[in-house]
């Protein structure tokens, strides 16, 4: 593939330390889909407020992503954005920021998230009355679905396209919902949506079962992977750390020690971009050969680790795998 000119700037300038190791994970990434391999893209933090999708949803599109594992946040975040994206306001002060004014901003409806502010009405309340629509509508006609495909069906419906305020292209859920790409949510429930149906719960509108669980997105994530894992493998590409990572990961061993699945593979490709220091019992923080004591990698699975602000980084990994 003949590169366009930011793969050509990496390469010329990214020759050591953590830049090497972005430029050796992109080349990495790359040899793996040539070797007709799939991969898993895990999203934590908050990546979806940070506009990833305007990358994201390309690598979508152009069939370099298998699979996505995310937070409820990431899920959610990516709708509000393309719903209330006008509204959202940015405090580039936000280290100097104090307890008043960061109340302010709670009375003002004003989420934080460091420099960005997730306006709460415009974002929250508008898809607010539309899935709560899809989970009645769902639970009256004896329905479940897992949390992803509600969204799903708001965007493949058109309901939402009188709010949007960025392009759709930039939308990494769009994307998604066009391919019918497979997510995997833990955790749903530590989300804005996740609370709201709890509460309809709580209220005895609904029953907690018209949602699907994390356990149903394991057994889903264990099919999926028995399928998909032959030949070149899947790789495993993580942005940041904690549940959106650790949990998918965790489908190998679980396929072979307790399913007892002798000939499951590894994991065939593993990096993960994050500021997490190495220190004591740390997750996020672990280095890739930790995990092989795990039963998820191999000794010869290629591994990376870029130590550095995955909202500068992953772009650029990106663009390299998409020849830009």
């Amino acid at each position: 593939m003949n590169k366009g000119p930011i793969s050509n700037f990496i390469e010329h300038h990214y020759r050591h330390f953590n830049a090497a190791a972005l430029v050796d994970a992109a080349k990495g990434y790359e040899t793996h889909l040539t070797k007709g391999g799939k991969m898993m893209v895990t999203l934590a933090g908050a990546m979806s407020t940070a506009e990833l999708g305007i990358s994201l949803a390309e690598m979508i599109r152009q069939d370099k992503i298998d699979i996505i594992s995310c937070t409820g946040a990431n899920l959610e975040e990516d709708l509000m954005n393309l719903v209330a994206h006008s509204h959202y306001k940015r405090v580039p002060n936000y280290r100097d920021l104090t307890a008043e004014q960061e109340r302010e901003l709670l009375d003002k409806g004003l989420n934080r998230v460091t420099d960005t502010c997730i306006p709460e009405e415009e974002a929250f309340r508008r898809l607010q009355g539309h899935i709560e629509k899809r989970w009645k509508d769902a639970e009256a006609e004896g329905k479940r679905f897992l949390p992803h495909e509600f969204m799903y069906q708001m965007l493949l419906s058109g309901e939402l396209e009188q709010y949007y305020e960025i392009d759709p292209k930039n939308s990494w859920m769009i994307a998604a919902a066009q391919k019918n790409l497979p997510i995997i949510v833990p955790g749903w429930e530590d989300s804005t949506m996740g609370n709201i149906f709890a509460s309809y719960c709580i209220k005895g509108e609904l029953n907690a079962s018209t949602v699907k669980s994390g356990i149903e997105y394991m057994m889903f994530l264990a099919d999926w992977y028995t399928k998909n894992s032959e030949g070149a493998g899947v790789g495993f590409f993580q942005i940041g750390g904690g549940i959106a990572g650790d949990f998918p990961i965790c489908v190998v061993p679980m396929l072979y020690q307790d399913l007892e699945m002798e000939n499951i593979p590894f994991w065939s490709y593993f990096c993960q971009i994050s500021d997490s220091t190495t220190s004591y019992g740390s997750y996020s923080g672990a280095v890739p050969n930790e995990k092989i004591t795990w039963g998820k990698l191999d000794i010869d699975t290629p591994k990376y680790i870029i130590e550095s602000d995955a909202t500068i980084v992953a772009p650029l990994v990106f663009s390299w795998v998409l020849g830009w």
